[in-house]
C-alpha cells in the first residue's frame, strides 16, 4: 500500500516548536510516529512531499531522517522550500538512512507504481513573484519536472501508474499552473502536494481528479498528523489465482 504525509517540519538539533504556529501543532512529531505506526506496515511505501526538516545543513538534518528511517515503510523523499539542508539529491542520497529513496528531476519504481517529482515554486501569476528573484528557479523546475516525468514515463512502459511529488501547490486560485499542464499532458495518474497550513488554503487547494489526474493535498496538519492513502490510483489487475488460472 502506498501512504502519504508532507511538512512533517522536524527539528532534533536545533529544535524549533511548531505550536508557535498554532495548538494543533503541539507535540507534532510524537503524534505523527504514533499514528504512522498505527496505520503503515514494513513492506508498504510512504511518499514525503518536502518540508521535512528546518535543519540548514545535512549533517544537522541526519537525525531527522534516522527519525523517518525508523517508522515502518520504505519512504520516498522530495524537497521543500523550507529543506535548506538538501543541497543536492546525489550528497542526500549517500548518507541516508537504510530503507530511503529520493527524488528531485528523476524517477523510481516502487513496485506498483512509479513515483517522481521536484520541489516546484510559485509561478509568474502568483502575488509577489519577482522576476528578478523568482524567474530563474520557477524555470529550473520547469526543467526538473520535464526530466522526471521523462524519467517516470521510461519506467513505468505504460503499464504502472505515474505519482508526482510536488512540494508547491500545482493549482493558483483553482487555475492550473504551468507545472499542472505538463503534469496531466504526461499522462500522470496521481499528484500529491503539500505547502499549504492555513484552513482558507485548504479550503481553496484544488483536490480530486481534474484532467485525469488525481490531486491530494498532504501537509500534516491538514491531514491531523497522520500519514493517509494515496487516493487515485488505479485498481491492480487480479492475479492469476484471483481468477482462477
Amino acid at each position: 500500500m502506498i501512504w502519504t504525509i508532507s511538512d512533517l517540519h522536524l527539528s532534533t538539533v536545533k529544535p524549533k516548536p511548531m505550536d508557535i504556529f498554532g495548538d494543533r501543532w503541539k507535540q507534532h512529531p510524537e503524534r505523527i510516529a504514533a499514528t504512522w505506526r498505527e496505520r503503515v506496515r514494513p513492506d508498504d511505501t510512504v511518499l514525503v512531499a518536502g518540508d521535512i526538516s528546518w535543519a540548514l545543513k545535512l549533517p544537522e538534518a541526519l537525525p531527522d531522517l534516522q527519525w523517518i528511517a525508523e517508522l515502518p515503510g520504505h519512504k520516498v523523499l522530495s524537497r521543500g522550500n523550507h529543506d535548506y539542508w538538501w543541497e543536492s539529491a546525489g550528497r542526500v542520497r549517500r548518507q541516508l538512512p537504510p530503507g530511503m529513496s529520493v527524488v528531485q528531476g528523476d524517477a523510481v519504481d516502487i513496485g506498483e507504481a512509479v513515483v517522481c517529482g521536484t520541489r516546484g515554486w510559485i509561478t509568474p501569476d502568483t502575488p509577489g513573484f519577482k522576476p528578478s528573484e523568482d524567474e530563474t528557479v520557477y524555470r529550473r523546475e520547469l526543467i526538473r519536472l520535464d526530466l522526471a516525468l521523462q524519467a517516470a514515463q521510461k519506467l513505468a512502459s505504460g503499464s504502472k501508474p505515474i505519482i508526482v511529488m510536488f512540494h508547491y501547490p500545482p493549482f493558483l486560485d483553482r487555475k492550473p499552473t504551468e507545472f499542472a499542464r505538463r503534469i496531466a499532458a504526461a499522462g500522470t495518474a496521481v499528484c500529491i502536494y503539500g505547502h499549504l497550513h492555513r484552513p482558507h488554503d485548504w479550503m481553496m487547494a484544488t483536490q480530486g481528479l481534474i484532467e485525469g489526474v488525481y490531486y491530494q493535498l498532504t501537509s500534516c496538519d491538514y491531514l491531523g498528523f497522520g500519514p493517509v492513502a494515496v487516493r487515485g490510483l488505479p485498481a491492480a489487475p487480479p492475479s492469476p489465482a484471483d481468477v482462477g488460472g
